[in-house]
């Protein structure tokens, strides 16, 4: 057969057909591809009479070059498509359907023409069909790629204007026009977290990269944390932590217990989800407060992780004490005198440490290796030493307080949150 001859089908040259009943073919197209595709028959009436028409009648203009000449789209040919899959991609419309409606107009017009073939033309169909797959499979890659590029370009712009409006906040300086920019309404007032990620085991693992498992435990934080929001979250995460601006739609002053179960508990199936403990401080403010309400919940995490708090969400009220311990005082000097006698005797003071948290010499015992009486020994030396009795309740605060005051000297008076390798962002407003 002669390559140069023209496919023929119905008696009559394919390409020829398909250019001069283009407007009735597009008509069959458009009609098939909303009909089968519920994302197409919502939008618009004039971008389905205008763009969307416009595109179809020019991918059927392409393959009818393509039976024509029997050559497939060159590069430049492709740029169409790609540009045409941006345009989707700018309207929100997920690529599988935009990947769908190329190969609907492909089986329309298949299905179209098939029945009028002819018993000579069958050699003339394989081809076209051999074309036809040829031709998907140059035009799904470039529309594909077209509408990612796009979609990159849209989350790169998103996420510029999110990450300003973040450090705006941060910062303490105005957000209005950032806000503007991300595209986004300021709310009443933000949960400010301040968090630090444990390792993942897998960050340890000798056969692991360790870079790479810390990077899939943020993306799975970060998926947790979109799935749970109410509203777009502005937020600074790296495997080992940052920070995240909750929106809320309550003022601080309004709200209520009830109202932090929601921040709790997202937190709680992050670290679930990201397979790693987390620690966080959590305070609340308006937009204006937040660089304040942010050094509070970095100092609330400082100090949940100096005291050897288990991991979990703390807000100041749970730390108190150890909150204002950490601030520098002539008491501070005095409360961690209390405990000099024990200075040098590293048994007595973890047994001491031990049961004050643990509340019971059964308990303290099982957790040193040791045995109740030995327990018992030790407490009873605290006694003489200090004048001071672990298991009477009224010395018990003023030795818990002594504790506190003694680690917080021994660290230092300054808080220093625990966010190092993190980056300018994390360091600044407080």
């Amino acid at each position: 057969m002669d390559d140069k001859a023209p496919f023929v089908l119905g008696g009559r040259p394919l390409h020829e057909r398909l250019t001069a009943d283009l407007p009735a073919y597009t008509e069959l197209v458009l009609a098939e591809v909303t009909k089968r595709i519920p994302a197409y028959r919502v939008l618009p009436a004039e971008a389905l009479s205008g763009d969307i028409t416009g595109v179809i009648e020019q991918t059927l203009r392409a393959f009818a070059t393509v039976l024509r000449t029997r050559q497939l789209p060159t590069a430049e040919d492709l740029e169409f498509f790609r540009e045409s899959a941006a345009r989707r991609a700018e309207e929100g419309i997920p690529i599988d359907v935009v990947l769908t409606a190329y190969h609907i107009g492909i089986q329309v017009l298949w299905s179209s023409m098939t029945p009028e073939v002819r018993p000579e033309e069958v050699h003339d169909v394989m081809a076209v069909n051999t074309l036809a797959l040829g031709f998907l499979q140059l035009v799904t890659p470039a529309v594909g790629a077209g509408y990612l590029d796009e979609r990159q370009t849209m989350f790169d712009d998103e996420h510029s204007a999110r990450h300003t409006l973040l450090t705006a906040l941060v910062n303490g300086a105005s957000a209005d026009i950032a806000a503007g920019q991300a595209g986004l309404r300021m709310p009443p007032c933000f949960f400010v977290v301040a968090l630090v990620f444990d390792t993942h085991p897998d960050e340890t693992a000798s056969d692991v990269d360790a870079a790479v498992a810390g990077r899939r435990k943020l993306r799975r934080a970060r998926a947790e944390l979109e799935r749970h929001s109410r509203g777009p979250v502005l937020s600074s995460l790296t495997p080992e932590g940052g920070i995240i601006l909750l929106p809320c739609t309550k003022p601080a002053a309004e709200l209520s217990t009830r109202d932090w179960v929601w921040p709790r508990r997202m937190i709680a199936d992050i670290s679930r989800v990201a397979g790693a403990d987390l620690t966080a401080g959590v305070a609340a403010a308006g937009p204006d407060g937040v660089a304040a309400a942010l050094a509070v919940a970095r100092q609330v995490l400082d100090v949940a992780i100096r005291y050897g708090k288990p991991p979990g969400v703390y807000q100041l009220d749970d730390v108190l004490l150890e909150y204002q311990l950490s601030r520098p005082s002539e008491a501070l000097d005095r409360l961690a005198a209390v405990l000099r006698p024990l200075e040098g005797n590293e048994e007595l003071m973890q047994t001491l440490t031990t049961f004050l948290r643990s509340s019971g010499r059964r308990s303290t015992a099982t957790e040193l290796h040791v045995h109740p009486n030995t327990v018992d020994y030790r407490l009873r030396k605290i006694l003489e030493l200090t004048g001071l009795d672990a298991t009477r309740t009224s010395d018990v605060s003023l030795l818990q307080a002594a504790l506190a005051a003694r680690l917080t000297l021994s660290a230092g008076t300054a808080v220093h949150p625990p966010m190092t390798g993190h980056t300018g962002l994390l360091r600044s407003g407080g």
